[in-house]
């Protein structure tokens, strides 16, 4: 008999406690027609979901620059050394998306960016052994020559994350203009030394492509890249010496190049919209849209 008084005292005394708690949560459920039950905030803010690390379809905005390395792809081929260009930079627009749906690998970027590519010649050794420095052509005669160019690429953009770095692979194309030309030497007439001439190709176009690697302190990304850039134009007419002998030269570049660039929106994880649906979905299968105008 004393044994089932105890159970009895202590059957009361827990639900003395339940009955509270259960009280507690049973207002933060709104009062709404069965068909529609909708949880309040504050309710669905203690259901826990578990925050994942997934890349989102997620942009940026940043600029990029450095300098980079010019030579000539010569044809015929002509001696030459690797020339210094002073400056690259621009304004790059990325935007990341997933391939099937999951593969988070993948993305676009597309900019403008202002820079420099150029020429040198290279002495060339005698059989006596003294050196001439022939110049570039009969014409302009230089030995040694800059440009500035605007261009506008377009590139399939890769990357593999992992902790707070990413791999960044590019590849593409870009369009572009040669806006002017500085020409080095001793024999250059001085109406080419700051002028294009006449059989100058202006416009230019090409492949560009390269690697790099990214610091990631969200919302600010760190990234470091190596670039190539191959120019398919000509700087000048093929014929302008000869009808006869057909001469090329296109630009080659290395560009080595630093930039900073801002997330526009979210780069992992939920926003609290979605994992307030989430939470919904978790106790009744299904958001209606009274949520989604709600938390909008």
């Amino acid at each position: 008999m004393k044994m089932n008084v105890r159970h009895i005292l202590l059957t009361l005394g827990l639900l003395g406690l339940a009955l509270p708690a259960f009280a507690q949560f049973e207002s933060q459920i709104e009062t709404v027609p069965e068909d529609k039950p909708i949880m309040s905030d504050i309710y669905l803010d203690t259901v826990k979901v578990v925050k994942n690390s997934a890349i989102n379809d997620y942009s940026m905005i940043g600029i990029q620059g450095g300098a980079g390395l010019g030579m000539m792809y010569w044809n015929p081929s002509k001696s030459q050394s690797i020339k210094f260009t002073p400056y690259n930079f621009g304004v790059m627009y990325t935007r990341y998306g997933k391939m099937f749906g999951y593969m988070s690998y993948f993305g676009f970027q597309a900019g403008v960016f202002y820079g420099t590519e150029g020429y040198k010649m290279k002495p060339s050794r005698q059989d006596d052994g003294s050196e001439i420095l022939y110049p570039m052509d009969g014409v302009t005669k230089e030995t040694e020559a800059l440009m500035t160019m605007v261009e506008v690429p377009m590139l399939a953009h890769c990357h593999i994350d992992f902790w707070k770095m990413k791999i960044i692979v590019n590849l593409g194309l870009y369009g572009g203009y040669r806006l002017s030309i500085h020409r080095d030497g001793d024999q250059v007439p001085s109406e080419y030394v700051d002028n294009f001439t006449s059989y100058n190709k202006r416009f230019d176009y090409g492949i560009k492509g390269g690697v790099g690697f990214g610091f990631v302190f969200d919302p600010i990304e760190i990234h470091l890249q190596a670039m190539y850039k191959q120019s398919l134009q000509s700087i000048y007419a093929p014929d302008y010496y000869s009808e006869y002998y057909y001469r090329f030269a296109y630009p080659m570049n290395f560009i080595f190049s630093a930039g900073i660039h801002y997330q526009l929106t979210r780069r992992t994880g939920k926003t609290n919209k979605q994992l307030r649906q989430e939470a919904y979905d978790r106790v009744y299968g299904t958001t209606p849209v009274e949520i989604l105008k709600d938390n909008e």
